[in-house]
């Protein structure tokens, strides 16, 4: 064995702590080699082994009728009825995009789909959920154009339509962008392929690209705060190839239906490291590997730059004994490397090969089992949430019929319009090619949620089921900023909700938990109240987890060295089951007459059918996109999610639908009532004529204050009754009818006596929401 031990400057460049490298020496008998060291460096960084996290992860629900693959596998699986088998999940690559934008992003893509295709599912979409500093930064705006060009580079190129996702721009992301990517795909092979190895003497078979020094120690990398040095560390980003990997997910997929494979795992974070302590401690046996017959493509490299690669598009498979040869010439036929690198042993240990000596042998275990776990205290909330909680909207400025201050509501409605992060996403989903394969219903822009159709090409029969999966993904991290428990519970309640406005039935939830130093019990109290909302949402709708990814360490430091975390952001993807594809619904108003309704939080008494207040949840300006670009403030309580009405509210919205009566739909998000009007004219051409009561409200929050469980549809005048009929019996208070579907304007009449509060052309509010982010990313 290699004997040359690493010296105190390579452990802490390896991420480890004092204690940690004492549990290695202990759990080895002996000290590591530079190499050894190097595998515990990354399998017990935060980005593979979850030491901070775990114990919390622990209160999501995780099983449920639906659920056939639950986390600890490459992606979580479901079952969608008549035979159809849905892959998905999502992770992130947050520093690789801070530092090298483009690679950063595009191997973000290319690493989700070999997740899903892993399982032996085709992937037919992806989402992304972005974040990014304020657009008037020149930094911020070369990491913007760099990310949304990595991502539609791999996935243009690869064949996968990316149909829908998020972006929201604020000054906390400023050093650190979020790139989170989530990919779904459909089952091919007759049965799920799972990661553990099995069979001692079966051949294990390295499939794909080369091996490079490109993406040394990703996963450590990924584990730290970005600093001023962080530039150097561009080796850790990885290079993609996404015409490589075409070819890989179609020889993977056509070994996988040989049924000669045991077991496979995508080279992900970590490489080599990885996928050999993860296949064997999965299946309780042990790997061999020599790393001699390797494919590579740099000349000179060492055992530690070997395991520590993450070089893209490469797979470590376990194969029947025997079949090797067929599965090799497949993967020939493609164009792709496949060798047979090593054994399945019955001893439980990895034991890598070089230059015929042995230069690791670590048990498998103990690399990847009962990994570091740092249980920690969580604090009362800190200060900056109590004073943020002790804001009222009795600190702005008095509001009139006219407006606040010297802005009209006019003048506010189409300033929010204009906001990047309301504004019309189309700049950057135009260069995503949304519609490849053919199966993309909606288009992004057009609906609440992504809609794609469902073919199976196991059971071809299924198609005529004529069915859908919808797919989100949601968080505003303000709010879980201001209120991790309120926040995060909102996030999956606005999920479901999108789901809904679709016409779909929500069923399961992968994550994507972005958050700052665990270790400062600020960022620990964020995480841990997070995870206590998200899962009690989670069972609320019954939506399980079914994996994810925990990003930590999302900092950046200032010029004193002081460190300056991102927004909480656990960002909830979700997707929901379309029975049948004739009843979608999109968010634009679809004929001029048609009835215009609230469901959920009443505005107040608007003199129109409606119930009493009930104090259920709540309708605010705290955390509001409004207090944050009108008033420079971010400051109060976000709103408050009441679980009980949002089941009730959604479930009324998808009845609707599925009836025929409801013929749009739209969630009331960012910018509150006014906005979501101002959407749903915007995005059907076409006006509306509503009216409002303030109350005893403030006129600004009546327009402009947002909570959960409220959508705005329309209902044709003829189902009207029907409609209204339906929602008095299900719905009790919590429905009101606005107003109509008009021509060319949006009038908002409000007040006793009403008055005219908001009068803007359709055209008007197009142009400002539509230019938004081309002429701030022109200047």
């Amino acid at each position: 064995m290699t004997t040359v031990l690493p010296t105190q400057a390579e452990i802490a460049a390896a991420g480890l702590k004092p204690g940690e490298y004492e549990e290695i020496v202990r759990r080895l008998g002996r000290q590591p080699n530079r190499a050894e060291l190097g595998m515990f460096g990354v399998m017990w960084s935060e980005h593979c082994c979850y030491k901070n996290s775990r114990p919390l992860l622990k209160q999501f629900p995780t099983s449920g009728d639906r659920i056939l693959v639950g986390p600890g596998e490459n992606a979580g699986v479901v079952d969608m009825g008549n035979g159809i088998r849905l892959a998905f999940k999502i992770e992130s690559h947050n520093h690789p995009s801070a530092v090298e934008p483009f690679q950063g992003a595009a191997t973000g893509v290319g690493g989700i789909l070999r997740d899903i295709f892993t399982m032996g599912a085709r992937p037919i979409a992806v989402l992304n959920s972005l974040r990014f500093g304020a657009l008037d930064s020149v930094r911020t705006r070369q990491i913007f154009n760099g990310v949304v060009a990595g991502i539609a580079h791999y996935g243009n190129c690869f064949g996968v339509p990316t149909v829908g996702g998020e972006v929201y721009f604020d000054p906390a992301y400023a050093g650190n962008p979020l790139v989170n990517v989530m990919a779904i795909g459909l089952m091919e092979t007759p049965e799920i392929v799972k990661s553990g190895a099995a069979g001692v003497g079966n051949p294990v078979l390295y499939v794909g690209s080369t091996t490079g020094r490109d993406g040394m120690g990703g996963a450590s990398f990924a584990s730290a705060e970005l600093s001023d040095q962080s530039e150097a560390d561009r080796p850790a980003v990885q290079v993609g190839d996404p015409f490589l990997e075409k070819s890989l997910v179609e020889a993977c997929l056509e070994a996988f239906k040989t049924g000669a494979v045991v077991a496979a795992q995508d080279m992900g974070a970590a490489g080599l490291t990885c996928s050999t302590a993860e296949m064997a401690a999965n299946g309780g046996v042990g790997i061999e590997l020599d790393l001699d017959k390797v494919p590579v493509r740099e000349s000179g490299m060492v055992p530690y730059e070997y395991l520590l690669s993450e070089s893209q598009e490469r797979m470590l498979f376990v194969a029947q004994a025997g079949r090797e040869q067929q599965l090799i010439e497949i993967f020939q036929r493609w164009g792709l490397q496949a060798v047979v690198a090593g054994t399945v042993i019955a001893d439980p240990i990895v034991r890598i090969l070089f230059q015929g000596a042995i230069a690791a042998e670590i048990p498998a275990t103990a690399l990847s089992d009962n990994t570091p776990v740092y249980p920690r205290q969580v604090i009362s909330p800190p200060a900056y949430a109590q004073t943020a909680w002790a804001w009222t909207e009795a600190e702005l400025p008095p509001a009139s019929a006219e407006g606040i201050a010297d802005q009209s509501w006019n003048q506010v409605v189409l300033t929010l319009l204009g906001t990047p992060t309301i504004a019309s996403k189309r700049w950057i989903y135009r260069q995503y090619d949304h519609q490849v394969q053919n199966n993309t219903v909606l288009l992004p822009g057009e609906a609440d949620a992504a809609v794609v159709r469902l073919r199976s090409q196991i059971n071809p029969d299924a198609a005529g089921a004529n069915s859908g999966v919808a797919a989100t993904v949601d968080c505003n991290a303000r709010y879980v900023y201001l209120n991790p428990y309120e926040g995060a519970i909102a996030a999956v309640a606005e999920a479901a909700r999108n789901l809904s406005c679709v016409g779909a039935d929500p069923i399961a939830v992968t994550d994507n938990l972005n958050f700052g130093s665990p270790e400062n019990p600020i960022g620990y109290w964020q995480l841990a109240e997070a995870c206590r909302g998200l899962a009690e949402a989670c069972r609320a709708f019954a939506t399980p987890v079914t994996g994810g990814n925990v990003s930590l360490y999302n900092e950046t430091l200032d010029s004193q060295g002081n460190p300056q975390p991102i927004y909480p952001t656990p960002v909830v993807g979700m997707v929901g089951l379309v029975p049948d594809l004739s009843q979608v619904c999109g968010q634009g108003w679809r004929s001029v007459g048609d009835r215009i309704y609230l469901l959920g939080l009443p505005t107040e008494q608007t003199g129109q059918e409606t119930g009493q207040e009930t104090g259920q949840g709540t309708v605010t300006l705290g955390g509001s996109e409004y207090l944050k670009e009108i008033h420079q403030t971010v400051a109060g309580q976000p709103p408050q999610t009441e679980l009980a009405l949002e089941l009730k509210v959604q479930a009324a919205c998808r009845y609707g639908i599925r009836r025929g009566w409801v013929r749009s739909a739209h969630d009331c998000s960012e910018g509150g009532l006014a906005i979501a009007l101002a959407e749903a004219c915007i995005s059907g051409q076409k006006g509306a004529t509503v009216q409002l009561t303030t109350g005893n409200q403030r006129g600004d929050t009546v327009l402009f204050g947002e909570g959960g469980a409220r959508i705005i549809l329309s209902v044709a005048l003829a189902d009207s009754a029907d409609w209204e009929s339906y929602c008095s019996q299900q719905l009790s208070g919590h429905w009101q009818r606005l107003g109509e579907v008009s021509e060319t304007d949006l009038t908002i009449r409000a007040g006793e006596p009403l008055e005219t509060r908001v009068h803007l052309s359709v055209a008007e509010m197009a142009h400002r929401w539509s230019s938004a982010i081309e002429n701030a990313i022109a200047r």
